[in-house]
């Protein structure tokens, strides 16, 4: 209700967005401010941008708290935060003020690539964790991944092998690459890092006895090559 003595209510609108802080790292709101106030008889000139201001702080107040991250609820918080503001002050009586925000295009176009990339490493944590760490899991992988039936015998064999292959390797060659890389990690030349492999060949074959543990194919075979370069993810 207006008394005859009130002076008329205004309402200012932003001209231009302004820039709100957030919570995110290197990230801005843009807000677009509706104020309604009323001046009273203590008003002074640029009464008008003194209630801008007030208004501006607490939004900026709340936003710097919120992720841009989730949009409708940052605005949702920072219009309940103006709606705390006093309704009486020596500018203005009966206050209210809205705020819209938004982002920019490049903001909105970061944020995409920012979860996007967050996604990849999670996916690739995961596959590092469940898939890689474990190669035999490749092979279920890809009977997995085939409608019943899709496969013919022969392929079927072939993953089949390739999980012996991969267990095989596990067990033997794994740790032996361990120490060879280790060794060769004294060694600039390739022929030299190739000829400590060997050497740590003969030595698995002198602790069994004179021939590799059965399954195992020496290192110098290219089939072996082959074999692990398939059993690669």
């Amino acid at each position: 209700m207006r008394w005859p003595w009130h002076r008329a209510a205004r309402t200012s609108t932003s001209a231009q967005p302004r820039a709100l802080p957030s919570a995110t790292d290197n990230i801005a709101f843009e807000a677009v401010y509706t104020i309604t106030w009323r001046p009273n008889r203590r008003t002074r000139p640029h009464a008008e941008e003194a209630v801008r201001t007030l208004v501006h702080t607490a939004a900026a107040r709340a936003a710097k708290q919120l992720a841009a991250t989730d949009l409708p609820a940052a605005q949702d918080a920072v219009n309940a935060a103006l709606d705390t503001l006093p309704r009486t002050c020596p500018h203005y009586r009966q206050l209210a003020a809205h705020a819209v925000l938004d982002l920019s295009l490049t903001t909105r176009e970061m944020l995409a690539q920012q979860a996007a990339d967050e996604h990849r490493v999670r996916r690739l944590r995961f596959l590092k964790d469940n898939l890689y760490d474990r190669p035999d899991l490749i092979v279920v992988d890809q009977l997995e991944r085939q409608a019943p039936g899709a496969l013919s015998d022969g392929y079927v064999a072939e993953l089949q092998r390739l999980a012996r292959l991969i267990n095989s390797c596990d067990r033997w060659w794994f740790p032996v690459l361990q120490q060879w890389e280790q060794v060769g990690r004294g060694f600039k030349d390739a022929g030299m890092q190739q000829q400590a492999m060997l050497v740590l060949h003969d030595a698995l074959k002198a602790l069994n006895g004179g021939s590799l543990p059965s399954g195992i194919t020496p290192p110098e075979d290219s089939s072996t090559g082959a074999a692990a370069t398939r059993a690669q993810p």
